[in-house]
Formats: structure tokens, sequence, C-alpha cells
């Protein structure tokens, strides 16, 4: 393991435990900035639309390749959730948060079952079969590769799959 993945799990330990330091953490934060916001309005209703969930919370089927927690800069790529399987097969790879509560119930990080308990009620309408994954904390020059090649693919994906609305959930 490297000393820089080391740093950020503790990182992530010390802030979980002591919110004053997380807060100052996130204060220090500098995200990338951007003058275009890739935003599009909702042109139909909530119970007609169509939703999925796209996470950086690093899960993925136990079958499909883990994210890599190796590159210090993380790793761009993405994985299709599909939720016709079983959501017992989800892991979760990222380890620079504290995942615990997520692995008694993935709805805290994939709040996949709310999603249908919505749909059921009517509130939304129909839920995606496939939901996508990322990996958080990415890098240097992965960042980049992201912004220019994964999150593009899994945009027309969306697109493809005839989504409304995207939930993003962080990890």
């Amino acid at each position: 393991m490297n000393l820089k993945r080391i740093k950020h799990r503790i990182i992530a330990k010390v802030i979980t435990r002591y919110p004053i330091l997380a807060k100052r953490f996130i204060e220090s934060y500098s995200a990338l900035q951007t003058e275009d916001i890739p935003w599009a309005s909702v042109n139909k209703p909530l119970q007609l639309s169509k939703i999925a969930i796209v996470t950086t919370t690093g899960i993925h089927h136990k079958d499909q390749k883990p994210f890599n927690m190796d590159d210090p800069n993380g790793d761009p790529s993405f994985r299709i959730i599909d939720v016709n399987r079983a959501l017992s097969e989800l892991v979760i790879t990222h380890d620079y948060y504290d995942h615990s509560d997520a692995e008694r119930d993935i709805n805290i990080i994939f709040p996949i079952e709310r999603l249908w308990e919505l749909s059921d009620a009517g509130i939304v309408g129909e839920v995606s079969e496939r939901h996508y994954s990322f990996m958080g904390h990415i890098e240097g020059e992965h960042i980049n590769t992201l912004v220019s090649k994964t999150a593009p693919e899994v945009a027309t994906l969306l697109k493809d799959d005839g989504t409304d609305i995207v939930i993003l959930t962080p990890g």
C-alpha cells in the first residue's frame, strides 16, 4: 500500500471521528472550477420521469473488477450497477471513507430501495435498471480522463437508457 493511500485512509478515519476537523478539511479543499454547469431542466413531471443513480461511493458487483485503490490519483473508470441482481452482491472498494454503516444498509449510499418505494407509491416514475458507480477522490491526470472520457460515456449511457433524472450520491 502506498504512502498517499495510507495518508488518505488515516485522514478519513480522523475526520469521521472529529467533525470539527472534517469541517476544516472540507473548507481547505479546492475543487475543480468550471464555468460550464452541465445541468438540464426536467421537462416532465416527476411521476412520469425515469430515474437513475450515479454514485462516487466505489460500489460494484462482486464479480466486477474492483476500483484501483493502489493508484494515488484514484480510478476514473466506472461500473454499471444492474439492480436486477441481488443487492447483497454489491461491495464497496473505495476505502477513503468509513462505509461500515453502508455495508449494513447499502441504501445509505445507493438509495435504490427508497427509489423503488417512491415508484411504487406513484411519486416518481420508472426506476432505471442500470445505475453507475465511480470511485470518488480523483486527482491529477485522472481528472481529465473523468471529465473528458468516462463521465461523458456514462452521460451517453444514461441518455440511451431514457433517463430523465439522475440522483448523485457522494462517497
